[in-house]
């Protein structure tokens, strides 16, 4: 028997009502073998609740479910339920009896759809129940709320049954116009996919009951004209009105829509590659061809025409993935074909590997073996694919390669589509950027990056049994591999490696990452020459669980808008390194009162030896960087700092030391700098941190994302770089351990911004002067002690000659004064008994006028070659380099000595300072005076000791 002809229906041939009345008839065909096969996937309690939704739909009965009030819209459109339907109604409520609707007016619901995956080859039993429920137009507010009510009822009456189900309410006329309310499946973004999302519907939907689809009786060849032909067939009366419902057609797809339904399936795409390749790639084959787009509704509607209703070819999943092969075969892109054909493979999830349950095929069964034959699949690869519970890191990686690719190149095509049509979408270049930065976070390899390799293809990674060895080679060079198996230290040369790396907190945290290993992996260590213990190993691999648990989360998009910045930082210390191996040695214990873990003991050694910071990011990216050698801890410490966020909460920081000698204390110590430093950064953003590690003391520059430190071997090369000038006042914290830094502990946590101040320090005969100038660099000179009088008022009167100096070149307030700065004076009192070094204030040397006293002023000014020029004036005569050349301090010394009443060979100090020739527009600051001071007076007390012993 022939198959009958095409039909055609064609506005300027004529319609005939009998073509009409065919078509509909064949559209309910396919649509009830489609609701057939959705039954044949559900258990007897989900097939009830299928069954029973046009009847709660078409009534509000007390003991039904669903029930919320008599005013809730209900009356299904031409609804009749028959004698079977209600029998089921009864089985759940006995007393329940029909009463049908009068009159138009009562049938609120005009349309019932299950949409998605039900009645395909992709239906499993987890698969929900997506039921549009299109009403009547314009309900009014309280009616809507009804209906909602409703409908969230019957979601939880349905649950009860084991079934998932999500009702979305549906204006036709408000749908029509693109506006619809929100989110339209339980896995789709709603609104901003109007056509593509009606597209699937089309293709999709599975009618329950109501008014059946206009569309389905307008050809495909007059959608573009769909309006013209919906008018005709209504006026000239070849339908009637309340027998259809018009949801839009698909004549015209605007080119953003492409755009918002590519980045949403690459959104999700990161995290379930598998479940968005498909549709991914659908997009791009709608993107390519338009305008002149045929969508696979489309040819779903042409197919039926031609009465070419075979359900497995009509099947959604097959339709699409017969147009994906399509477009790929034209390509000759056969790598990306078998990607497609795999990820359909998986959707169906009907492992073909292993015997069908109770012996019996179901359609789904028979229609994927017809197409894997047709892909010349073998049972090795069916073998392959259906225990993809059980891959490993071998075949998670090229998967993911082939994943990461499509997902690449999809947002490629993207980005390209959106700049050649200037697309104007509801989903614009924003979040174009935004999802390019989820693709990077989540995909891009960079230095230090610990790779996640299993987006969604493997459930569980982990391996019974590895092998962990330290091996290095004949230049000496080390590296880390791990080995599947449980291998002695011979036969390991013989096996592939899983993983290499250079150091081992890497390894492991890829390990941890991917879930590698897990609480049942069973690990064998052959640590080579490091000191690495099995319960060190197992301490580290519990760190990394601990604080960086796993999965992680989905990234907000608030996180994306901003840079990267730390969220969880975990610092393991001495991984795999005895900080004391001579001790370990000789299995000695040193009784010592010097326990602080960066100057330990009588040598002072610094037993934090290496660092490996682990860094998971604000975009979930985790980072590994290691640090060793002599400066790891600062340089760690330095780089910590600089990555903390300008503001917002700070990373969670957590260090731990698992190595084998003193290792809690050195996990406390270093946690304790970090958060101390971390407090100073916090506190003020310019200032400085010093501590000292052995011997060597640093000067921490705390300036937001540009810390910096300096590594001073000693004494004295700290207080020259404390004397460097500086560009603003820069407070300085100490460490909570650097009681040993002479009397600096109490001299700089005095510093004040805008002060000077003074402090001394009497030992015997000598005597120690500091000063903190009012950017709180500090100048430190040791003169001979007498008296405090005579030790303090010629830096007294120096620093008031130069204030003096300074408050002439500023503008007066208007009171007439000019700005004023406070000089403090401070005597550093010695130790005594419990009590350690300690401040007491004290008063300015007194100012007697009748005092004499030898005025000395120095004039320093740029001279020829870079050279400067010295001019000193002493009581108001001129001493001039330019007169007395290199002479000059020789010729001043006899001058001062000839004032004398005696040749006393007591110092002599300079009493005022002009700079002004030497720094531009620009005030000098007070430690740059001082330190000119210093050298002139060394010079001419020089001078005065050698005129003295030499006079002629």
């Amino acid at each position: 028997m022939s198959r009958p002809q095409e039909i055609r229906t064609d506005l300027d041939e004529g319609i005939d009502r009998k073509d009409l009345s065919l078509l509909r008839t064949r559209f309910l065909s396919v649509n009830d073998g489609r609701l057939e096969r959705t039954r044949q996937a559900m258990s007897p309690r989900q097939q009830q609740v299928l069954t029973l939704l046009p009847l709660l739909f078409d009534t509000n009965h007390p003991i039904l479910p669903g029930y919320v009030s008599n005013a809730t819209p209900c009356g299904l459109s031409g609804f009749k339920p028959d004698a079977r339907l209600i029998a089921e109604a009864q089985r759940l409520s006995r007393s329940f009896s029909h009463k049908p609707h009068r009159g138009q007016r009562n049938e609120a619901i005009h349309g019932l759809f299950l949409m998605g995956s039900l009645g395909t080859v992709a239906q499993n039993e987890q698969s929900d129940l997506d039921v549009w429920v299109c009403h009547q137009p314009d309900l009014d507010p309280a009616a809507l709320g009804e209906l909602r009510r409703k409908c969230d009822l019957l979601e939880a009456w349905a649950a009860t049954q084991g079934t998932e189900a999500h009702f979305f309410l549906i204006d036709p006329a408000r749908f029509t116009q693109g506006r619809g309310a929100g989110p339209l499946t339980s896995d789709d973004c709603g609104t901003t996919q109007h056509y593509l999302l009606l597209d699937e519907f089309y293709r999709t939907a599975i009618w329950l009951g109501g008014r059946t689809p206009l569309w389905w009786l307008v050809p495909a060849y007059e959608e573009h004209r769909y309006d013209l032909y919906v008018e005709t067939l209504i006026r000239k009366r070849f339908i009637r009105s309340d027998e259809v419902l018009d949801l839009g057609h698909l004549g015209d797809i605007p080119a953003g829509e492409f755009l918002g339904a590519g980045l949403w399936q690459l959104y999700k795409g990161i995290e379930s590659p598998y479940k968005s390749v498909l549709k991914l790639l659908l997009t791009e084959v709608y993107a390519s061809e338009h305008p002149d787009v045929q969508c696979i509704a489309l040819r779903y509607k042409q197919a039926v025409y031609a009465n070419r209703l075979d359900l497995d070819e009509l099947d959604p999943y097959i339709v699409v993935y017969r147009r994906l092969e399509e477009y790929l075969r034209d390509r000759g892109d056969q790598q990306r074909l078998e990607l497609i054909r795999r990820c359909l493979y998986i959707k169906v999830n009907k492992p073909l590997s292993r015997p069908p349950r109770n012996r019996r095929k179901s359609w789904q069964r028979l229609l994927l073996e017809r197409l894997t034959e047709e892909w010349g699949w073998d049972a090795r690869q069916l073998a392959m694919l259906d225990s993809r519970s059980r891959w490993k890191e071998g075949q998670v990686s090229l998967e993911r390669r082939a994943l990461v690719n499509e997902l690449t190149y999809g947002y490629r095509f993207l980005s390209q589509f959106a700049r050649q049509m200037q697309v104007v979408s509801p989903m614009d270049s924003h979040d174009l950027g935004i999802l390019g930065r989820r693709l990077y976070a989540a995909f891009e390899r960079k230095a230090g990056k610990v790779e996640f390799i299993n987006p969604g293809i493997s459930p569980d990674m982990a391996e019974e049994s590895l092998t962990l060895v330290l091996h290095t080679d004949r230049d000496g060079d080390r590296q880390w591999i791990l080995l599947r198996g449980n291998l002695n230290a011979l036969e390991w040369r013989n096996y592939a490696p899983l993983k290499r790396s250079r150091d081992l907190v890497p390894l492991l945290a890829w390990c941890h990452r991917n879930g590698v290993i897990d609480g049942g992996t069973r690990i064998s260590l052959h640590p080579g020459d490091s000191d690495l213990r099995e319960a060190e190993l197992s301490g580290l691999l519990g760190s990394l669980q601990q604080v960086l648990p796993v999965p992680l989360g989905t990234v907000p998009e608030q996180a994306l808008l901003a840079s990267s910045v730390p969220k969880k930082v975990l610092l393991l210390i001495n991984v795999g390194v005895d900080p004391l191996p001579q001790h370990s040695l000789l299995n000695v214990h040193i009784a010592t009162g010097r326990t602080d873990s960066l100057g330990y003991a009588g040598a002072r050694e610094n037993l934090v030896v290496s660092i490996d910071q682990l860094t998971l990011n604000s975009w979930n990216e985790l980072m590994v960087s290691r640090y060793d050698g002599t400066d790891a801890l600062l340089d760690c410490l330095r780089d910590y700092l600089d990555a903390l966020p300008a503001e917002g909460a700070l990373p969670e920081l957590h260090v731990r030391c698992l190595c084998r000698n003193r290792a809690p204390l050195i996990a406390r110590r270093v946690e304790e700098l970090f958060a101390d430093a971390q407090a100073s950064l916090a506190s003020s953003p310019n200032s400085r941190y010093l501590l000292q590690v052995r011997q060597h003391y640093h000067l921490i520059d705390l300036v937001p994302g540009q810390v910096r430190h300096a590594s001073l071997p000693d004494l004295p090369a700290l207080l020259d770089h404390l004397g460097e000038g500086r560009a603003a006042y820069s407070p300085i914290h100490l460490d909570r351990h650097a009681n040993e830094v002479n009397d600096l502990g109490v001299i700089l946590p005095a510093g004040q911004p805008n002060c000077l101040q003074v402090f001394y320090r009497i030992r015997g005969e000598q005597a120690e002067l500091s000063v903190l100038d009012e950017l709180n660099a500090l100048w430190r000179q040791h003169l001979p002690f007498k008296d405090e009088l005579t030790l303090l008022t010629p830096l007294q009167r120096f620093l008031q000659s130069i204030l003096y100096r300074r408050n002439a070149m500023q503008p007066l307030t208007d009171n007439g004064r000019g700005p004023t700065m406070e000089i403090l004076y401070h005597q550093i009192l010695p130790a005594q008994g419990d009590l350690p070094l300690r401040l007491e204030r004290r008063s300015a040397p007194p100012a007697r006028v009748g005092d004499p006293f030898y005025d000395v002023q120095a004039i320093i000014e740029p001279g020829d070659r870079g050279r400067t020029q010295v001019s000193l004036y002493c009581n108001h005569r001129e001493f001039s380099e330019l007169e007395y050349g290199p002479d000059l301090f020789a010729t001043v010394a006899r001058h001062i000595l000839a004032q004398r009443r005696t040749r006393e060979r007591y110092p002599c100090y300079i009493t005022d300072l002009d700079l002004s020739g030497m720094l531009g527009d620009g005030p000098a600051q007070t430690v740059q005076y001082l330190r000119y001071k210093t050298r002139l007076e060394a010079a001419l007390n020089q001078a005065l000791e050698q005129q003295a012993l030499d006079p002629y």
